[in-house]
């Protein structure tokens, strides 16, 4: 129902958005354009789009770097941005976005609900983000929330930046050394704390493949061998206390 130019492009949709080219209740159309590295994902989203009420899809990006071309080209009002992706990630186009092209509002729609994700979006100045299980409506709902200033957020990323807020000393006091993320520093502290890979799965609500991710990459960065030596370098950088209370 909608037509691109190859893998990526521009999207003519006028045959498709014809009939309801005065927009809802009204109000314009929400030009909207589609990022994701994933082609058949890509088109899926565009078709879907496509059916919704109030919003029409002036183009489609297969990475970060075009969705930084095509916002400067077409000027749309909301970015629907996958995070990761080759090139250019989502977090890191949305960020280039935001400070060069403050007109385009970015809400993320992405597989992944972990604070690795998260945060980096929100942080780069997403205002809106979504999980793929979003239903049509949800979209919609967070595209007009977005261009109305407000946030849009499913209920699962509300209860998590609720469920983090509640959290106490959820971030280290400690500058993380050796460029060591926030996650790959509470993974550490954990460490250090005595908890196995599942206990630390269930404390930070990921998967234990993701911890043992974090843990390969905290490894590798601090040149560490085995959790002994993590365990020594979290307090010899005062990641938790000497006595074994915790997080400073």
């Amino acid at each position: 129902m909608t037509r691109e130019d190859g893998a990526a492009g521009t999207v003519d949709s006028r045959d498709v958005r014809a009939e309801v080219a005065g927009g809802v209740g009204g109000r314009p159309l929400a030009r909207v354009i589609v990022v994701d590295d994933q082609t058949v994902v890509r088109e899926g989203i565009v078709m879907l789009l496509g059916l919704l009420p109030g919003i029409e899809v002036v183009g489609a990006a297969c990475d970060g770097e075009e969705a930084v071309r095509l916002v400067a080209e077409l000027a749309p009002d909301v970015a629907l941005m996958d995070l990761r992706m080759p090139r250019c990630d989502g977090a890191e186009a949305t960020r280039r976005i935001r400070a060069e092209y403050p007109g385009t509002q970015v809400v993320v729609l992405t597989t992944y609900a972990d604070d690795d994700s998260l945060f980096p979006a929100l942080k780069a100045g997403a205002r809106g983000y979504l999980t793929k299980d979003a239903g049509g409506d949800e979209i919609v709902r967070a595209v007009e929330d977005v261009l109305s200033g407000d946030a849009g957020l499913s209920p699962k990323i509300q209860r998590r930046l609720l469920e983090r807020l509640a959290e106490p000393d959820s971030t280290p006091a400690a500058e993380p050394p050796d460029g060591l993320t926030a996650r790959e520093t509470e993974v550490l502290i954990l460490i250090a704390e005595g908890m196995s890979n599942h206990e630390i799965a269930r404390a930070l609500h990921v998967s234990t493949a993701t911890v043992k991710t974090h843990i390969n990459n905290l490894f590798a960065k601090a040149g560490l061998k085995d959790r002994a030596q993590a365990v020594r370098y979290a307090y010899r950088h005062g990641l938790v206390k000497p006595s074994g209370g915790g997080r400073i």
